[in-house]
């Protein structure tokens, strides 16, 4: 066997015995993360939930039922706004998917972490790279030769190729928390593109719900204007045939001018309403989007899936955000630990060196080289345990975040639930005040003109009818919100889009190869 043989086998002892250190790590030091567990609860709220449904069904002047029924450990469907069975809705949302700058970035966030996770993973094989040498040099003395020899041996060429190899044994795991901390980091992004999905939807829905509101208040008051100018004219009349004082047309002439004092700010809301809409699909404010709102064309979903408290911190993007963050700095503490303990490097070299590219192929021209190094930190006045300290409350951290997260996640369930209850209160109590007051105005209208009232009473009864249709109008708008909310509170149903795949936590690096 030749000595270039022998050499070419060495070589590929060594490379297999840094692969197979590579395949075969050991324990990792620091805690291994555990998902924290589910909070012991049953429900939502202390007592047990009731129906929002308003009495006898009750109907509103905008159409649509105020009642709606819980459905417990019902599942949320991933698109859940097609619930309101509006076309222009759906489109919005899907424009919004498709453009809006925040969900880009959310989404460039986390190729990036994952990018990262795959670059890291790296780390835990050998490096392998090549250098190359061509040199020319003159070795010195050349002025002591004698005249005979020839001065041209003295100028030679060198060539020296060689393979370097270079692993650092991830003997503590510190390498392998550092990939499980950046798997983690991903998650979290994950999760963050999650809930600027869930964000961004719920904005473009309350965005149209409030514009749907503001339209019906503004008819509302439109409509109020009209019947006050009407009763203001007759009122002119009556002045003219001396049946009423000049105070009562004042006083009649100063509530039509309070009811257009109202308008204009409810047009200027309205106009930043459709900004918002405009802005949330991406596209700039001059490029307005056409589709318009009314609550009469937004229907209210009766069946109101209510998940499972067990299944919330699942479902709630920021609680597995959150979660993420925990076994980040999990990770965080086993890295701060590995870097107390000794550090292994194994770097192999070969390769030829010769004065002629010929003559690198010779047994005499091969050479190689194994070099193993430890380091272990003797003192450094506590750095590096202070950085172990620092990392184990980090940890302390974000568990105390993570709790905080999941109190507020339920907080906001409850919170709803209960607003959703309310709001089937409000709007049967303002539509019974608006059939009320409508037809309380109309009476009495009927009555001043037949001379039984005086204007004051009219002017009383106006006012009370325009209240009674804003807050009507409001009182729907909330429930539609409200209604939009809980799907927001139990996490939007993103775990029944057809976008969505598992998360890969796959440990084998193989796959990154």
């Amino acid at each position: 066997m030749t000595a270039a043989t022998q050499t070419s086998k060495r070589l590929r002892s060594t490379v297999a015995v840094l692969a197979l250190a590579a395949s075969l790590g050991g324990c990792a030091v620091g805690p291994d993360f555990m998902a924290p567990a589910d909070p012991p609860v049953s429900g939502y709220t202390k007592e047990p939930l009731r129906d929002p449904r308003a009495a006898s069904g009750v109907k509103t002047s905008q159409g649509g039922s105020a009642d709606q029924d819980f459905v417990k450990g019902a599942d949320i469907p991933g698109q859940w706004w097609t619930l309101f069975r509006s076309p222009a809705l759906n489109r919005l949302v899907t424009e919004a998917l498709a453009n809006n700058p925040s969900l880009d970035a959310a989404q460039a966030s986390l190729r990036m972490a994952r990018l990262n996770t795959e670059a890291q993973r790296g780390t835990l094989f050998p490096q392998v790279g090549f250098n190359g040498l061509a040199s020319q040099q003159k070795a010195p003395g050349g002025e002591l030769q004698g005249p005979l020899n020839d001065q041209r041996q003295l100028t030679y060429s060198l060539f020296t190729p060689q393979v370097q190899v270079a692993f650092v044994p991830d003997v503590f795991g510190g390498n392998r928390r550092q990939v499980e901390a950046l798997e983690a980091q991903a998650e979290n992004q994950r999760f963050q593109l999650e809930a600027a999905y869930l964000t961004l939807t719920t904005n473009v829905v309350l965005a149209a719900i409030q514009e749907a509101s503001l339209r019906a208040q503004i008819d509302a008051t439109k409509k109020v204007i009209a019947a006050q100018t009407e009763v203001l004219n007759l009122y002119n009349k009556q002045l003219s045939l001396g049946q009423i004082a000049g105070a009562d047309v004042l006083q009649q002439q100063a509530q039509l001018s309070v009811s257009q004092q109202l308008l204009p700010p409810l047009e200027k809301a309205l106009a930043q309403q459709r900004n918002l809409l405009t802005a949330l699909v991406g596209r700039l404010p001059s490029e307005e989007v056409s589709e318009t709102f009314t609550l009469s064309a937004l229907r209210l979903p009766t069946k109101l899936p209510v998940s499972l408290p067990s299944m919330l911190v699942q479902q709630r993007p920021d609680v597995k955000a959150a979660e993420a963050q925990v076994e980040q700095a999990s990770a965080g503490v086993g890295v701060a630990v590995a870097n107390r303990l000794p550090q292994f490097n194994i770097t192999a070299a070969g390769g030829s060196s010769a004065v002629r590219i010929a003559q690198l192929a010779s047994s005499a021209a091969f050479f190689y080289s194994v070099v193993g190094t430890v380091a272990q930190p003797l003192f450094d006045a506590g750095t590096l345990f202070r950085r172990q300290q620092a990392a184990e409350e980090g940890l302390n951290l974000a568990q105390a975040q993570y709790r905080q997260v999941v109190l507020t996640a339920f907080q906001n369930v409850a919170d709803v639930l209960r607003a959703l209850q309310s709001d089937a209160d409000a709007v049967a109590a303002a539509t019974a005040a608006e059939k009320a007051t409508g037809e309380s105005v109309g009476l009495i209208r009927k009555q001043f003109e037949a001379g039984a009232i005086n204007s004051a009473q009219l002017l009383i009864g106006q006012q009370a009818y325009l209240s009674a249709l804003v807050t009507s109008a409001t009182a729907r708008a909330n429930q539609y919100s409200d209604t939009v909310a809980l799907f927001q509170a139990l996490g939007g149903g993103w775990w029944n889009r057809v976008d969505v795949k598992p998360p890969r936590r796959d440990n084998d690096p193989a796959p990154f190869l």
